[in-house]
């Protein structure tokens, strides 16, 4: 059992990639709905976009980082999450052992439980950084979801992928901004343009076989066709996976958070807003949020993107402020004490899987092994196993290390068959034997009555003689 700290300052369970929507140049009618359910293909000869491995501009640190203040009470239950995807069972299978997962989030603070497996990856939010200072608690959270291993058997808590090594590379951070000349607003640290360097820095760091992304940000449709910094968000993610085979995976975003003002509604074809990066769904694994009882979790954004969902809710993970202690609280935009939550969570769960799954079937390329994440799912109950609030459905760890997927022998898909269905023939019932049998029976008691009568009358005769 292990003391849960508190964290102090206002910990958000999404973090915005980019609060700033700049204005669409010049009047552009919106676009029909249907055209933003599925993102355009990348024009020809799209080049790969560059890193300078620097913030886009100079942020400054206008709120305290997090801290921890004593327990107040003990963590007595390891997260349900654990025990719904059989952790203690996939160590039988694979640990994570030789895979890097690229964590682009907050920054990921060292902890006792990474046992030396963290090491820096790049800062875009403070000139200098190396990644490995969480001023906001969020990232470290995440990593430890991934690849924590306690030293002590007896603590509940583990990450999905014990033995994976963590690359931290910090891209966003609420408690840093810069005051916007238009609006003379503060805008938090991070941009789609510093989301598109922190994954091509991902992608050229030597080892990362997965990416995750716990950072969201939502536009409305009406804003307009897709833009050039978007463009360039979808060439990083194509050259990560098409050329460097990194499986990449995004949280689904969550509604009051990035930009995220509303829910999409149920249609798939006609999503209201986008968001980034799911939104790029021929490169990414998006994770919607499921709760304890089974639940798709109401924050969680649906949409046509969605690949698989994952426990998102009732979170226990590594205390940021203190690197031996774990958590299970935080505080809402009120400043209350409220359980850890969001998409944000419910991402690393795939991405350590991602990890489980290329330590066990290392010639699958990142395509093979995310179709087997969302093949082994538990599919809804959909027309095509899919729908458009938990994707394929919620991860199952066991069958994506042991299902066999016929698309890895080269054998082509079942296909469905129609089976015609006919009724039998009536049955014609034989009377013959029944009538055998009744016919005997009803002689037999005619003799048996016949012999009685014939007895009573001898003796009645005898007793008169």
């Amino acid at each position: 059992m292990v003391s849960a700290g508190r964290w102090v300052a206002v910990f958000a369970c999404a973090i915005a990639a980019s609060a700033f929507v700049p204005g669409v140049a010049g009047a552009q009618p919106p676009p029909e709905e249907e055209e933003m359910a599925v993102p355009p293909p990348l024009p020809d000869g799209f080049e790969v976009p560059g890193d300078d491995g620097q913030p886009d501009r100079d942020y400054v640190q206008e709120t305290p980082c997090i801290s921890s203040l004593p327990a107040v009470k003990a963590i007595e239950h390891k997260p349900w999450g654990q025990d719904r995807l059989r952790f203690r069972e996939l160590a039988t299978f694979a640990t994570g052992v030789d895979q890097k997962v690229a964590v682009i989030d907050t920054g990921v603070s060292d902890h006792t439980y990474f046992g030396g497996r963290l090491e820096a990856g790049g800062d875009y939010v403070a000139r200098g950084g190396d990644g490995l200072d969480d001023c906001d608690g969020h990232g470290t959270a995440v990593a430890g979801i991934i690849a924590a291993d306690p030293p002590d058997e007896a603590i509940g808590f583990q990450g999905i992928a014990p033995a994976a090594r963590i690359v931290s590379i910090r891209q966003t951070s609420s408690n840093f901004s810069f005051t916007n000349p238009d609006t003379n607003e503060p805008q938090p640290a991070g941009s789609l343009t510093t989301l598109t360097k922190a994954i091509i820095r991902a992608a050229t760091t030597d080892g990362v076989t997965v990416i995750n992304m716990s950072v969201n940000n939502c536009r409305p449709v009406s804003l307009g066709p897709i833009r050039d910094e978007e463009r360039q968000l979808q060439a990083a993610l194509r050259y990560a996976v098409e050329e460097r085979d990194i499986v990449v995976v995004a949280s689904a975003g969550n509604v009051g958070e990035g930009n995220c003002t509303t829910q999409n509604g149920p249609d798939p074809r006609k999503p209201t807003q986008i968001v980034f990066p799911p939104w790029f769904t021929d490169h990414v694994l998006s994770v919607a949020a499921m709760t304890e009882s089974g639940e798709p979790a109401e924050f969680s954004i649906q949409g046509p993107w969605v690949s698989v969902a994952a426990p998102g809710t009732d979170i226990v993970s590594l205390d940021p402020a203190n690197p031996n202690q774990l958590v299970n609280r935080t505080f809402d935009k009120d400043r209350k004490e409220a359980p850890i939550q969001g998409t944000s969570f419910a991402a690393p769960y795939v991405a350590g899987l991602a990890a489980l799954v290329r330590d066990r079937f290392e010639d699958l390329d990142a395509r093979q092994v995310m179709h087997r994440i969302t093949a082994t799912a538990a599919h809804p109950a959909a027309t095509d196993g899919r729908d458009n609030v938990v994707g394929h459905g919620m991860i199952d760890p066991i069958a994506a290390l042991t299902a066999f997927i016929p698309a890895e022998s080269n054998l082509p898909p079942d296909e469905a068959v129609a089976v015609p269905f006919e009724m039998p023939p009536p049955y014609e019932r034989d009377w013959g034997p029944a009538q055998v049998a009744i016919i005997g029976t009803a002689g037999g008691g005619g003799l048996l009555l016949l012999t009685l009568f014939v007895v009573h009358t001898v003796r009645r005769n005898r007793r008169s003689g």
